[in-house]
């Protein structure tokens, strides 16, 4: 069962294989259901190595170090993220696993918390895109900044992505002029999106984050029908009117089978700066009731925070800027929920490769 414990020739473990399998037995990860599985754990001697496939930081170790037991051991982490089952088996996931952050309206804070996701996963060690697919609107350019830098053309015809705040960012803005509108038909925009997702050169993913378009229509099937997506993300204000199109977009990604990972509510609430006080002003958890009656994972609830509007507005995102402020820890353990509930769906429906 412990197959991967081992000991060092010149230092013995202080502890036994079956007291380690007894004390993880005991122990169980930040939003992980189940005890550690074994497989993950590598002993050498008095140091310990937990290997996690997907994206993590240093205080996933915090359930092992502070254990009795397996606190006596040296914790280091380890990631192997994992290639996921997409919704389209046939096609090679040749982008890291595709997470589509999509909207059944405009206006809930769409992009800025595909940004903010993206951010984060880069902070929890994972190699991260991010592609503008809102070609109607692309506002990438304006909260990660760069908007002046073109994207460069290679011999190859391909696009050669942005990298800002240690992510890939490729998007329709750093192609057109900021005041050009794109006046296409809806066949025609998503042809301009096919060819922005697959013409452009990206490195080695983990994760690619797609910024959808809000809505269900043409570009929204398009996407999810021809492209392999691992999973889906919902965001939504607590607000009656949003909830009811949140619920449409979950129903059109399950019609497609796009399995839909999890669940934010976005201004969620809003937290006076002066005096703490906090106002609902969209509604309060309606966007967790949505969750709960569709079977969705909630991976947070975002407040309408002007700190996080001034940073994208800047180009300077919060999560990037000023990583151990309360807000961007917050946002970071949403990104971290998605990592691991976009492992544990995948588990549940056939066997990962790595």
């Amino acid at each position: 069962m412990f197959g991967r414990f081992k000991k060092s020739k010149n230092q013995e473990s202080s502890l036994s294989q079956q007291q380690l399998s007894n004390a993880l037995a005991q122990v169980s990860l930040p939003h992980w259901p189940t005890p550690v599985p074994p497989e993950w754990i590598t002993v050498d001697g008095q140091h310990a190595q937990l290997t996690v496939p997907f994206a993590a930081d240093n205080s996933i170790l915090e359930p092992l170090k502070q254990h009795p037991e397996l606190g006596q051991l040296s914790w280091s982490l380890q990631r192997n993220i994992a290639k996921l089952p997409n919704s389209q088996p046939e096609l090679p996931l040749t982008f890291g696993n595709i997470i589509v952050v999509s909207s059944g309206k405009g206006g809930v804070g769409k992009s800025s918390v595909s940004v903010q996701l993206a951010l984060a996963l880069h902070q929890l060690g994972a190699n991260v895109g991010i592609l503008d697919a809102d070609v109607y609107g692309p506002s990438l350019p304006t909260m990660l900044g760069g908007q002046e830098q073109k994207l460069e053309i290679n011999a190859q015809q391909k696009m050669i992505p942005h990298q800002r705040h240690g992510i890939w960012v490729s998007s329709l803005g750093y192609l057109t002029d900021t005041k050009d509108a794109a006046i296409w038909r809806g066949p025609m925009a998503s042809a301009a999106l096919q060819q922005l997702f697959r013409d452009t050169k990206w490195p080695r993913l983990d994760y690619l984050i797609v910024d959808m378009p809000p809505g269900t229509g043409d570009i929204q099937l398009t996407f999810a029908q021809k492209l392999p997506i691992t999973g889906a993300v919902i965001v939504t204000t607590p607000q009656t009117v949003a909830l009811a199109d949140a619920e449409k977009g979950i129903t059109m990604f399950r019609k497609v089978g796009v399995p839909i990972t999890g669940l934010i509510e976005n201004m969620s609430y809003y937290q006076c700066s002066q005096c703490g006080h906090r106002d609902a002003i969209f509604g309060s958890d309606g966007g967790a009731s949505v969750a709960q009656r569709e079977q969705v994972p909630l991976l947070g609830q975002w407040p309408l925070d002007a700190r996080i509007r001034a940073g994208l507005d800047e180009g300077k995102p919060l999560v990037a800027e000023q990583p151990e402020h309360e807000l961007s820890v917050m946002m970071k353990n949403s990104a971290y929920q998605l990592a691991v509930e976009l492992y544990r769906q995948a588990q549940t429906r056939q066997p990962a490769t790595r």
